[in-house]
């Protein structure tokens, strides 16, 4: 669209996308609508979303895969995190 970025809107875009990609669900096909906010919060036209949307699925389908197994590698942690934890409770006690 050459649209020229100001430093403002770079840090709003970067902020935003950062925000929306923690909060993004595990679900396909959410990334174009995480694509609508971060546009909409820089104020850049939504229609840009035409250009990508054409090759996203495919892309997302790599990055629901990513997202789907980071979730499962946390929680495993965080289950031997608590075993752990419970087994020197019940040594000490």
């Amino acid at each position: 669209f050459g649209i020229d970025l100001n430093m403002s809107q770079q840090l709003t875009i970067i902020l935003t996308a950062t925000l929306a990609s923690i909060g993004t669900a595990g679900v396909p096909g959410s990334g174009m609508i995480m694509l609508a906010m971060v546009l909409q919060s820089a104020g850049l036209p939504i229609e840009g979303i035409a250009l990508v949307a054409g090759i996203d699925r495919i892309l997302d389908m790599g990055r629901t895969v990513v997202n789907i197994t980071g979730d499962a590698a946390c929680a495993i942690c965080v289950d031997a995190l608590d075993r752990k934890k419970e087994a020197r409770k019940n040594k000490a006690a």
